[in-house]
């Protein structure tokens, strides 16, 4: 039921986008018009310098604290998105672009998404890998265990790979 409704968006997202640009074209005119989004493109590079500095050293100061930086992560991926949102021609994307820089939107959009994303360590996940090997009958019957003298391995006549014929050349 979603992937309808997500591709909808994205096949009516540029028709009111050029809705977008014919509305502002007849207010402030075809020079006004490119000049503001032109103007959103370099305030979208000025605030990613800017916000995006900022998150690193946030980054920086959680990992020498030894907190796992996960608030800041996904602070900084929203501001790279909106970001790219600004670099994007187009008013309806500045807009959303531009509130995604504004900080309590940035927690409002997060506590509404972020209850369906399960964020897993390096450790419950090496712990969840052992876990499904053990009991993954399907692995365990394709693995074979052998010791040196089990297997050993010649060069066939001929290869190309073969010791002999580099030497040949």
């Amino acid at each position: 039921m979603r992937t309808p409704f997500i591709s909808i968006l994205i096949l009516l997202l540029p028709l009111a986008e050029i809705a977008g640009f014919v509305v502002v074209g007849q207010m402030v005119g075809v020079w006004g018009t490119l000049g503001l989004v032109l103007l959103s493109c370099l305030a979208g590079l000025i605030l990613l310098r800017l916000q995006g500095l900022q998150m690193l050293r946030r980054l920086t100061e959680e990992g020498r604290d030894g907190r796992v930086p996960g608030d800041a992560i996904v602070q900084g991926a929203m501001i790279v998105v909106a970001a790219v949102l600004l670099l994007i021609p187009g008013f309806i994307t500045d807009i959303i672009g531009i509130a995604l820089f504004i900080p309590s939107i940035r927690r409002l959009l997060w506590s509404f998404i972020g209850r369906r994303f399960v964020v897993v360590n390096a450790a419950s996940y090496t712990e969840w890998r052992t876990y499904t090997r053990r009991r993954d009958p399907a692995r365990d019957e394709r693995v074979v265990d052998l010791d040196e003298e089990d297997f050993h391995r010649e060069p066939k006549p001929g290869s190309p790979w073969s010791d002999r014929r580099l030497g040949e050349d």
